[in-house]
């Protein structure tokens, strides 16, 4: 009788706590994980002015049907350098707002963008500190980013073929077209208060447009623009240099507690809602008026992962520990090894 009712109390016991961790609500949120570029600036440099030296008086902005003639008239067989100042612009100003999208750097592009800068060598000259000094003061930046070469080469071909088709018993011809922009870039950052150069990367590539038709008439209707191909080089340009020196980032999922107390319930809004500073203010609430253990560790780990979305892991560490100390759960285990790994992951970049 007394191992029945040792038994009986058990299963109640067992019973008692699985509805415990069943009735835990839980809810799923995406961050996102940023990643340092292999090439980011120090964090002293938050703001870039972006200028270039390369656009000196070879360089023109003929407008696209006038560019295309220079072509048409050459049968689209053509291997010329192009100095296009549209095309210098737009890598500027693509750069620019791929930097800002990054959530890394703010920037400034003057008005008078493109310097001139006296070349007395073959070699790309660095800018004069002084200049740097005085545009950095001018537009408030911490450095001066400055596209210092650009090189453009445009190889076009056109063709027309015949081929027999056995199946139609009969010959056809086609127009064909190629056109390729070998291109070539070299940037600089120049940080004035320090008079260093913290990065000098240089970008080489080709980018290759084909197509064919019936006709020439039809295939040119649809065939990329030499001026719009250029632009679209500028822009694979900002690119790579963009993915060098900005973060990057990847989304990851996460869990927080939600349900079972009003505050808690909020803050898990304000967390869903992209506010973690007024989340963690409602938490630290929870956690200092809260005799329940088991509510307590709920607000402990909301905050440390509102730590987490701010950027600062170390916090977000120590409340994970303090909510794994105060109320055991699987879940809080797992989320302190996410945690550590993303910690060492910094240590190892850092070094």
């Amino acid at each position: 009788m007394i191992n029945l009712l040792k038994r009986k109390n058990y299963l109640l016991l067992l019973l008692s706590a699985i509805i415990t961790f069943s009735c835990v609500s839980t809810n799923t949120l995406l961050i996102d994980i940023p990643r340092p570029s292999p090439k980011e600036l120090p964090q002293s440099i938050q703001s870039l002015a972006l200028i270039s030296q390369a656009v000196d008086q070879n360089y023109n902005d003929i407008s696209s049907d006038s560019l295309q003639k220079i072509f048409y008239k050459q049968g689209f067989n053509l291997d010329t350098v192009i100095y296009d100042l549209q095309m210098a612009d737009t890598t500027l100003k693509a750069l620019g707002e791929l930097l800002f999208e990054s959530g890394r750097y703010d920037f400034v592009i003057p008005q008078q963008r493109f310097i001139d800068i006296q070349k007395d060598s073959v070699k790309v000259p660095l800018l004069p500190w002084k200049e740097v000094a005085d545009i950095a003061r001018s537009f408030d930046v911490d450095a001066v980013l400055s596209l210092d070469h650009l090189k453009t080469r445009v190889i076009s071909r056109y063709e027309r073929e015949t081929y027999y088709d056995p199946y139609q018993n009969g010959f056809y011809s086609g127009a064909t077209a190629e056109m390729k922009i070998y291109y070539e870039a070299l940037f600089r950052v120049y940080d004035p208060a320090n008079k260093t150069i913290h990065l000098s990367h240089s970008i080489r590539d080709t980018l290759i447009w084909e197509d064919a038709d019936v006709s020439a008439r039809s295939l040119f209707r649809h065939f990329t623009p030499v001026k719009q191909a250029l632009s679209e080089a500028g822009i694979a340009i900002a690119l790579e240099l963009s993915d060098k020196m900005a973060v990057r980032w990847h989304t990851e999922r996460r869990k927080y507690f939600q349900g079972g107390n009003d505050k808690l319930e909020e803050a898990g809004k304000l967390i869903n809602n992209g506010e973690p500073e007024a989340a963690i203010k409602l938490l630290k609430e929870v956690t200092d008026k809260t005799n329940s253990k088991s509510l307590k560790s709920k607000a402990q780990f909301n905050i440390a992962l509102s730590y987490e979305i701010m950027g600062y892991i170390d916090q977000a560490i120590s409340w994970a520990l303090k909510s794994y100390e105060t109320y055991y759960r699987p879940l809080t285990y797992e989320y302190l090894e996410i945690l550590k790994r993303r910690k060492n992951k910094l240590i190892n970049q850092s070094q």
